[in-house]
């Protein structure tokens, strides 16, 4: 055989090893996009329950602070019998116990008929009526939280 035959062959051999390698590239490539497109889609729903999962527990807190906010409110209300069953009925300290288990009678029954959701729609009413007060109150309120955190020497 001639040197030009050898060569011809071993071109020929170095073709067809060429493009089985790019052909195995393309292969790869194909099963690595094909992966990540699955890879996708598995988290696109693993994100997609946890969404679900967290507005359900969401949702179970808001249920259990609401059930929590009708139970103080009746707390309230059974704290204001108390104090007119022990204290005096007549008289001046009748007078201001009766005051006292009044306005604790009304508060709790504003608690447990509003429940937070009603009591978070009032605040915002009398924030948006009054805007510059409130901003006053929470001043001094973080004031006095930010006093009482620091420590003294």
């Amino acid at each position: 055989m001639n040197t030009t035959t050898k060569k011809d062959q071993g071109g020929s051999q170095a073709t067809q090893a060429k493009d089985q390698a790019s052909q195995a590239a393309d292969k790869g490539r194909d099963a690595v996009s094909h992966a990540g497109e699955a890879i996708g889609h598995a988290a696109s729903a693993v994100g997609q329950a946890v969404t679900q999962k967290a507005g359900d527990v969401a949702s179970a807190v808001g249920h259990k602070a609401e059930d929590a906010t009708a139970a103080v409110g009746h707390g309230m209300q059974s704290a204001a019998d108390k104090v007119r069953d022990y204290t005096p009925s007549e008289g001046m300290l009748g007078s201001a116990s009766k005051g006292v288990a009044d306005a604790i009678d009304s508060a709790g029954k504003y608690v447990e008929d509003r429940n937070l959701s009603g009591m978070m729609e009032d605040v915002t009413s009398l924030v948006k009526r009054n805007p510059i007060p409130a901003l006053l109150l929470g001043l001094g309120v973080g004031f006095l939280i930010g006093r009482l955190m620091t420590p003294r020497s």
